[in-house]
């Protein structure tokens, strides 16, 4: 921890630049109650001190009640967001299959426990720290307020790079369903990615989150039409060995199962890193925490939201990879053989994931504009008219640079594996320990505080040993387990990538040949 952590702090948007600049731990906590407060009796206006109107200026009153304005999500709409996933439950029969049976379920079951865990931290955080007066919008404004500034800045790049990931592994999931789709007739793979990106740049103009409440819900149900047809459809005929040939460089033959696969280490790894894929969604809670009419509800649909997940993906990964063994694609839906069965789930899927990537593209502009033009360059309110040219910008650069990395890297299954590995694990597992522990040694070292630093042992020991110091050892060991798997993560998704270009006749970077 830096010395800064003690009591400074930035303020979390420059239009609240007139606040306190160096507000203390206790004030964050004390400005949230208050709001959480007015919250509960139904109250979206108004300050969170007595003495706000006397100490700001009537445009400024409009800029805090506007910022306050834009909570209107629900938890109910916070339940479809979270479960837009990124490729819903299709790469679940693939992580199943680099494990097994036994490891793959015991897993699931483990690792959504501990995110639900883990979303409840940030819940928690969020509600303790966040205020109309200093709000939090993003995950580095969360762990600003515990940790500083440095910790800020590692948030904001990896929360950057998980979304713009997660964008061109839409784009790339999309493509590859256009090329099946195309069957005979296909055409240059690169051309189909960027096909969606430039798609991207349209529908991300949309600015607010409550514009894809509505779309949200619709990908929920369409992705549950995916999930039944296609099981029916591998119930009823033989893995699509074509696709299998071109992504794994095998031969058709017998379907294998087995309670626990004999493959390297490397594989396994990458495919537990597909499952960590699945409760990617703890990156972007604060976001929806902050357009949350009352973010105390966000428990509800974050816990339903992890449950219907769990249940989803173990349910169909043990059924389709009980039919297609190690002929599972890391796709599910593409592993259909038959061209009529294949085209049902490749055009509901391209209408889900471009939704989920015009989500994830517009958390992570957000992300961007307010940290880069608003916080950094001093530049216009997002929902300004200045705002909207630099927003219309930002989005075609964006959605530029997802087409880079999905061209740069045509494989679902390891693409999928990296980003959990090096974002994905830290901000679902890795960080809301971590966050909470530094939370709680913060305030347990501030009692009958003598006036120490960070730098002697005395503020250390009153942190770690006083207090729930039994609460926080164990979210710090919690910490240190999910940041030793994250490494290991990074090597198998590596080693992965490494030996899967590798395969004679795999698909290259930004070239022609499709890997289905």
């Amino acid at each position: 921890m830096s010395d800064d952590m003690k009591e400074k702090s930035e303020p979390a948007s420059v239009a609240v630049h007139h606040h306190e600049q160096n507000p203390s731990l206790d004030t964050y906590v004390e400005l949230a109650a208050a709001s959480r407060s007015r919250e509960a009796s139904g109250e979206v206006s108004g300050g969170d001190s007595p003495d706000e109107k006397s100490s700001q200026t009537s445009h400024e009153r409009e800029l805090d009640n506007a910022r306050r304005a834009l909570r209107t999500a629900h938890w109910v709409s916070v339940f479809f967001l979270i479960t837009t996933d990124i490729l819903g439950p299709f790469n679940a029969p693939f992580a199943l299959s680099q494990v097994g049976y036994v490891p793959g379920v015991i897993l699931y079951v483990v690792m959504g426990a501990i995110a639900c865990y883990t979303g409840l931290i940030l819940w928690k955080l969020f509600c303790h720290l966040d205020s109309h007066k200093y709000p939090i919008k993003t995950y580095s404004d969360l762990g600003h307020r515990i940790l500083g500034n440095w910790f800020k800045h590692i948030c904001t790049v990896l929360q950057s790079v998980q979304l713009i990931i997660n964008v061109g592994t839409i784009c790339l999931s999309n493509a590859q369903s256009v090329e099946e789709i195309a069957n005979n007739h296909k055409f240059c793979f690169s051309v189909a990615i960027l096909m969606w990106a430039l798609f991207g740049m349209v529908i991300g103009q949309i600015r607010t989150l409550k514009s894809y409440g509505w779309l949200a819900n619709s990908a929920v149900w369409l992705n549950l039409i995916i999930i039944f047809t296609s099981m029916g459809f591998v119930a009823h005929a033989p893995p699509n060995y074509a696709s299998a040939k071109a992504a794994y460089g095998i031969d058709p033959g017998p379907v294998q199962t087995a309670k626990f696969v004999s493959l390297p280490l490397f594989s396994k790894v990458n495919g537990i890193m597909n499952m960590v894929f699945a409760y990617g969604g703890a990156m972007i809670f604060p976001e929806f925490m902050a357009e949350m009419r009352r973010p105390m509800d966000f428990w509800k649909g974050m816990c339903c939201a992890q449950a219907l997940i769990t249940v989803a993906y173990l349910l169909y990964g043990v059924y389709v990879y009980s039919f297609q063994g190690q002929f599972t694609l890391p796709l599910a839906y593409l592993g259909v053989s038959k061209y009529s069965w294949q085209t049902v789930g490749n055009a509901l899927a391209l209408i889900t994931g471009i939704i989920a990537a015009g989500l994830y593209g517009n958390i992570g502009i957000k992300v961007a504009y307010y940290h880069v033009v608003e916080q950094w360059a001093k530049g216009p309110p997002l929902m300004s008219k200045r705002g909207r040219f630099l927003w219309t910008f930002m989005v075609i650069v964006y959605w530029a640079l997802a087409f880079i990395i999905a061209s740069a890297i045509p494989q679902v299954q390891t693409i999928a594996g990296l980003v959990a590995a090096v974002c994905i694990m830290q901000f679902t597992y890795t960080f809301p320990p971590l966050l909470l522990a530094g939370y709680y040694m913060r305030i347990d070292a501030q009692v009958n505080d003598p006036g120490d630093t960070w730098r002697q042992w005395s503020r250390w020991r009153r942190g770690l040993f006083s207090g729930k110091w039994h609460y926080k050892w164990f979210n710090i060991f919690l910490f240190l387990g999910s940041a030793a798997m994250a490494c290991l993560g990074m090597y198998g998704s590596g080693k992965a990538i490494q030996e899967t270009f590798a395969i004679a006749g795999a698909a290259t970077s930004f070239g022609c040949k499709s890997p289905v």
